[in-house]
């Protein structure tokens, strides 16, 4: 059985007390970190022994390789990529060869990513950014206007999924309008729901067929003021399920940020009882791991059709042209105006 969480690793090793773990718990996917890569070969090693120790093929091995900020693997060992911003910057010059340019470099990216047995990219961003909002979305964002954002989030999760790799768009129902950064404490947004459902929402409204998303550590008191959408039932069921019609595999964003607060097994338990299908844990800590493991059951249901749905997009590549992606790519961090 396939345990409902995903999971991360202390080093650039497989230690013994994690090897049993994985093996034991049978976790749906492991998350990669920086801290988990010295060199591409040791990289590869690593994921496969982490693969060889849960011994099945619908394992899925995550990452964010968003580009600009967040980007986990980094020359030498993989290609620098633009931020989300870069791209809204084309696309105000010409949305078309815009939308043209992040679909083939999310193309060249996926290609890169499975090199490492990475199936599953944690990206695109579909927050909408306001102004006075935190900075900690600001450049990940692919624009200031709903359809800037579609458009291009769109256009990169296409080129992840010709890749053979798994797009998540984040962070649903959207983060761009909190003022704090949920990896530091716990977001609040005050915000009336119809203009919620006008400008946060919208965006995964329009990407709710992508075969995943990640949860928004953020309170939105209109709708639930208790608790962050990941952990209530409430944002899940009438919003995320909901209005936004999404029905494909939902993940929390991770339990051991400090937005969240409690006990480990507590705040896995929370997440899945709100209606996530996995439940994230990403630092490593092999005690918070075990804690969050009591905390989440097998996979079953529904969890598990939409588990079986993203890991069915691994490995159905496309064909594509490798030296205008290259090309593309070069134009976008060279801030110039790219031929397409």
């Amino acid at each position: 059985m396939v345990a409902s969480l995903i999971v991360g690793l202390s080093g650039v090793a497989l230690m013994d007390d994690e090897r049993r773990f994985y093996r034991d718990v049978q976790p749906a996917g492991l998350i990669l970190f920086a801290r988990n890569v010295a060199d591409r070969e040791q990289l590869k090693r690593l994921v496969e022994d982490v693969r060889d120790a849960v011994g099945r093929s619908d394992f899925l091995v995550l990452i964010d390789q968003e580009g600009g900020r967040v980007q986990r693997l980094r020359p030498p060992i993989a290609r620098s990529l633009p931020p989300a911003a870069a791209y809204a910057k084309f696309y105000a010059r010409d949305p078309e060869a815009a939308k043209r340019a992040a679909f083939t470099v999310a193309r060249l990216t996926g290609e890169e990513l499975r090199t490492f047995g990475i199936t599953m990219n944690c990206a695109p961003v579909a927050d909408l950014p306001v102004d006075g909002s935190h900075e900690i979305i600001s450049d990940r964002a692919y624009g200031s206007t709903v359809g800037e954002v579609v458009a291009l989030a769109r256009s990169v999760a296409d080129g992840y999924l010709a890749g053979g790799v798994v797009p998540v768009i984040k962070h649903i129902p959207g983060h761009g309008r909190a003022t704090a950064d949920s990896h530091l404490s716990l977001p609040v947004v005050a915000t009336a729901r119809p203009i919620l459902s006008e400008t946060d929402f919208a965006p995964f409204k329009a990407l709710a067929n992508i075969p995943a998303a990640m949860t928004a550590h953020v309170v939105y008191s209109a709708i639930d003021p208790a608790n962050p959408a990941s952990t209530s039932e409430i944002v899940t069921r009438e919003v995320i399920r909901g209005e936004i019609g999404f029905d494909n595999l939902l993940m929390s964003d991770d339990l051991s940020m400090k937005a969240l607060s409690g006990p480990m097994r507590a705040r896995a338990e929370a997440v899945i009882a709100a209606g996530s299908d996995l439940a994230l844990h990403c630092n490593g800590d092999i005690e918070e791991m075990r804690a969050a493991a009591e905390g989440v059951a097998p996979l079953q249901g529904r969890a598990a059709e939409r588990f079986e749905r993203a890991c069915s997009c691994i490995g159905r590549i496309e064909p594509y042209d490798r030296e205008e992606a290259l090309q593309l790519l070069a134009g976008i961090l060279g801030q110039q105006t790219p031929v397409v």
